[in-house]
């Protein structure tokens, strides 16, 4: 018997692109919301880059965002980001500078719960369908916007990206070591912070709804979401006029504390010593050395104060060992401790492989594949994964026909006039 998701019998109207507002939705659908996903039918890749795709690849060219490195020949529908940030959506293509676009979606809202959107503030103004008028067609309609830089500010109509919002937020003057540079963390981190913030907003607004009846309008300003992480550096700076240094894998008291290198190319373990008792307990794991027993590494204080030579001592003991093994030795001995794991470990991970926590999924255009699982578990109701990513516009039938009662005729002139699609659509073509 199929057990009830959480979130089941809500729908979200989901116009977000790259990696903040479909991460969010995905969240929200993996839980059971009916997340559709709106795509302007000229998305994903118009026909010059996707011939320039095809033509690289043609010429020995692989593209890491492609399963195999291969674009195939539908590219848009085997993109990575894609197909990972979208699944146990329904797709459509809406045309929404078109007049008939423009109606379509107000159908929709009519018949919704959420609407997610990620643009600049310009754009659902310019379109005609920001909050004021969504909400005269759906009072109870819950609308978030998730612009960079927020709807208000000299900055508000910047485009924004994690990988620029990053610095902009102050993550950035907090990473790297001493002597260097700041450095970027190669995740864009923005990102998945706003996702978060934004998964959670909308579950309060629907709790809110649900006592009130209304509806209302959230704004999440993606540098804001990750700015207010950086309390600790905000506060030291406001106290005591101290702008926070870049420590590497260093940290303000804890020592040792860092990355040591292991058995093997690139193979490392992180270590972390809060207080003397971890530290004795990581002197008996390593056999009691005499230098462990010295004055300049008697106390915390000392041990923080002389790292660069009890950093080198405790790399000589671990680099003969494989970094599962140290890690898995020490947490034994209470010593807190975890092996730098590359991707490929992570997905042969024991751990998460007992936890089931990769899920497998077969997509039609880029095969089967693992992706990431489902942080959250809930009882009685569960996440789960229904369908993959849908392929651009592969649930126009679906939606227009099913939900909104449009006639195969009407769908097949809005094909013919181009408000929708199954394949990008150039511009001005």
């Amino acid at each position: 018997m199929s057990r009830s998701r959480a979130l089941e019998g809500i729908r979200i109207l989901d116009l977000s692109r790259v990696w903040a507002g479909p991460l969010a939705t995905k969240m929200l659908a993996d839980t059971g919301a009916e997340v559709i996903l709106i795509e302007a039918p000229n998305a994903r890749m118009d026909r010059v880059t996707i011939e320039l795709t095809k033509q690289m690849w043609q010429a020995g060219r692989r593209f890491p965002y492609f399963p195999d490195g291969d674009p195939g020949e539908q590219p848009w529908n085997r993109q990575a980001m894609v197909n990972d940030f979208n699944r146990n959506k329904l797709g459509i293509t809406l045309d929404l500078n078109n007049p008939q676009g423009k109606d379509i979606f107000r159908r929709l809202v009519k018949i919704s719960d959420v609407v997610l959107e990620n643009y600049t503030p310009r754009v659902m103004r310019n379109f005609g369908l920001d909050y004021p008028v969504l909400r005269e067609i759906n009072p109870s309609i819950i609308m978030i916007s998730m612009p960079g830089y927020g709807m208000s500010g000299p900055y508000c109509d910047y485009p924004a990206y994690g990988s620029s919002l990053e610095q902009h937020a102050g993550f950035s003057s907090l990473i790297g070591y001493a002597d260097s540079g700041p450095y970027r963390t190669q995740s864009t981190y923005p990102d998945p912070v706003a996702s978060v913030n934004a998964a959670s907003a909308i579950m309060l607004a629907l709790w809110h709804r649900r006592r009130t009846g209304k509806g209302q309008y959230i704004e999440l300003a993606q540098i804001e979401a990750s700015t207010c992480l950086l309390g600790e550096a905000i506060l030291d700076y406001s106290m005591n006029k101290r702008p926070p240094r870049r420590m590497g894998n260093r940290h303000p008291f804890m020592a040792p504390h860092g990355c040591y290198r292991c058995q093997g190319e690139d193979m490392w373990v992180a270590i972390a010593v809060a207080g003397d008792e971890e530290w004795k307990a990581l002197g008996k794991v390593m056999g009691g050395p005499p230098w462990s027993k010295e004055d300049r590494f008697a106390d915390q204080l000392s041990r923080w104060q002389n790292q660069d030579e009890l950093d080198k001592l405790i790399e000589g003991r671990t680099i003969g060992h494989d970094h599962y093994q140290v890690m898995h030795i020490l947490q034994k001995a209470g010593v807190a401790a975890g092996a730098v794991v590359n991707v490929k470990e992570m997905l042969s991970d024991p751990h998460l492989k007992e936890r089931r926590y990769f899920i497998e999924l077969t997509h039609p255009q880029a095969g089967t594949h693992l992706h990431a699982g489902f942080a959250i578990k809930l009882s009685p109701t569960t996440a789960s994964s229904r369908r993959p990513a849908p392929c651009l516009g592969e649930h126009n039938g679906y939606v227009l026909g099913e939900l909104l009662g449009l006639s195969e005729e009407e769908i097949a002139q809005l094909e013919k006039d181009q408000i929708i699609s199954t394949s990008p659509i150039k511009e001005n073509q």
